[in-house]
């Protein structure tokens, strides 16, 4: 299985970056990151659906697409981990996670994602987001290894 995170913005030298590699290193998993962003000054609905597009195109065909989203479904640890593991034994070749800007997802990116996740009801630095969700693939797949990393 191969895991794509395509996410607006860029991650420079630093803290986010350092934590986004050591997690993305532990992954057996095959990981892709991609970065885009919108350069020109956009009016926030404009920016949206633009970087919507963008990270769309990133998207591998067949691929689940599963949008990082305020209003999506919070899971536990062990419940991501099921969901990875449903989505692998049904044949999914690709799993691409797809992480918005400041102003969030497009309806039209909401519509497209096969699964709506949330990291909690606070809100997160996008920068950060990653480094989160690298964490929790990586806690996902050694529970799904029996590993002891996972407590309960």
């Amino acid at each position: 299985m191969r895991i794509l995170i395509a996410a607006v913005g860029r991650a420079k030298p630093g803290p986010h970056l350092d934590l986004q590699r050591l997690y993305g290193d532990r992954l057996a998993w095959g990981l892709t990151i991609a970065e885009v962003e919108e350069r020109r000054k956009l009016g926030p609905a404009e920016k949206r659906e633009r970087e919507s597009e963008m990270l769309l195109v990133r998207v591998p065909e067949r691929a689940v697409v599963i949008a990082l989203d305020e209003r999506g479904t919070v899971l536990s640890s062990a419940a991501f981990a099921q969901k990875i593991a449903k989505w692998r034994d049904a044949g999914a070749g690709d799993l691409a996670f797809l992480i918005g800007g400041a102003d969030g997802h497009s309806e039209t990116l909401r519509q497209r994602a096969d699964f709506l996740l949330s990291l909690g009801a606070m809100t997160w630095p996008h920068l950060l987001v990653r480094g989160m969700l690298l964490e929790q693939l990586y806690r996902a797949q050694q529970i799904l290894a029996g590993h002891p990393y996972h407590r309960e």
